[in-house]
């Protein structure tokens, strides 16, 4: 599965795809049409900073 370390930090965090999508501006949809296919690892890398900053 594509972007698993993605899927798996909003599962350990107990977030959902949708609050995640909320705070990147876009819809859920459109999240999950990105984790379809691998990320970059600047984009990992930003989205992963973005679900950090949702917990606290």
């Amino acid at each position: 599965m594509n972007n698993r370390d993605i899927r798996n930090l909003l599962k350990e965090k107990g977030l959902y795809h949708w609050q995640l999508a909320d705070c990147l501006g876009i819809s859920e949809p459109t999240l999950t049409r990105k984790l379809r296919k691998e990320l970059s690892q600047e984009e990992k890398e930003k989205i992963i900073k973005v679900i950090n900053e949702m917990e606290a």
